[in-house]
């Protein structure tokens, strides 16, 4: 694995040799531990760097009264729209869905990312709304998952990753980046540990340097890895560059949780700031913690600005509630549209 960059802020030189004596969490999942290149065994996780060599200073909420963007032609305001003669007690629940802001992901699907994202930029800004978008295209991308894997090459990515800033120019706008990237790195190979923050730094100083794109990096949730672990894994990929994190993209743990988790996660990149997925978190998770399509779950917190929290920039709902999470169960593949787990959801939210 190649050396760590220098860090582009105060006591960078400290930094780079405290992340540099470890490259990557156990295969096994055990956050106690990591792999060293040099050791035949593991060692101790590192410290992860000062807080006050991160800190932000003053910081203003980007999206501080935003409003952000619904889409009009979504999934379920069709569903509602279809079911308003035959099915009106559903078609009024569908209405919970189809009339609060998703974000709009974008992936290795789009085949011609500045395009899509320029027009959709445009549409929303159109509209006085803000734009929410997923950055979802990383080389080896959920590592063959039930989320669907991509091919694509990293000087690919970086071309598409520019693309897609550029498509967005200096118009306002959120990004989440890269969800899974960090937390679920222990897939890939050591070897790769390194490319995979270098990616995630390039993209941040893409967003970044546009001006006015709030960018956050994906930080998985508050049950997957320690707020340390993941700390340390966000400085390596450029959190001191982006805006902060985010935090239960497509999963279901409570607002307090996360909120708890992240106050965590906060202290280990000096005070950064997080969004949260509250889509589908009304009712917590299952007992057992089922990520995929599990039943019985409910909408959460709808996205907004007033969060309670003063770490919290915004409650957002990132993964679309009623969109498959992958094809288990018996379900259909990542993505669909599966308006009768929609109905459950607001039914119960």
């Amino acid at each position: 694995m190649s050396l760590l960059r220098a860090l582009p802020f105060p006591g960078r030189n400290l930094i780079a040799a405290s992340l540099l004596s470890a490259t990557a969490v156990a295969c096994s999942g055990d956050v106690s531990s990591i792999a060293s290149p040099s050791s035949s065994g593991p060692i101790a996780v590192p410290d992860s760097p000062p807080s006050a060599l991160l800190a932000i200073g003053t910081y203003a909420n980007p999206v501080a009264g935003a409003s952000f963007y619904v889409d009009p032609y979504s999934n379920a305001k069709k569903t509602a729209t279809a079911w308003r003669t035959t099915r009106p007690a559903d078609a009024i629940q569908m209405d919970k869905v189809a009339t609060q802001a998703s974000a709009k992901w974008i992936g290795n699907w789009n085949t011609n990312v500045y395009a899509d994202v320029y027009n959709a930029t445009t549409t929303m800004t159109a509209a006085g709304k803000v734009p929410v978008f997923v950055a979802y295209n990383i080389p080896q991308r959920d590592c063959g998952g039930l989320s669907g894997g991509n091919l694509t090459a990293p000087t690919a990515y970086k071309t598409w990753i520019t693309n897609f800033a550029n498509g967005i120019g200096n118009r306002r706008a959120v990004v989440i980046l890269e969800p899974d990237a960090l937390a679920q790195m222990d897939c890939l190979p050591v070897s790769d540990w390194q490319l995979r923050f270098d990616l995630m730094k390039f993209a941040v100083q893409q967003f970044a340097s546009k001006g006015n794109i709030a960018v956050y990096l994906d930080a998985g949730n508050p049950r997957w890895k320690s707020a340390q672990t993941i700390g340390s894994r966000l400085v390596n990929a450029g959190i001191q560059q982006a805006t902060g994190f985010s935090i239960n993209v497509s999963n279901f743990y409570t607002t307090s949780s996360n909120i708890a988790f992240g106050t965590q996660v906060s202290s280990y990149v000096g005070g950064r700031h997080f969004v949260i997925d509250t889509g589908r978190n009304g009712l917590g998770p299952t007992s057992d913690y089922q990520w995929c399509n599990p039943a019985g779950r409910a909408l959460g917190d709808r996205p907004g600005t007033v969060t309670g929290n003063s770490l919290v920039d915004a409650f957002l709902w990132i993964k679309t509630p009623g969109e498959s999470d992958g094809s288990c169960n018996g379900n259909p593949g990542a993505g669909t549209w599966m308006p009768e787990y929609a109905l459950g959801l607001a039914q119960r939210g």
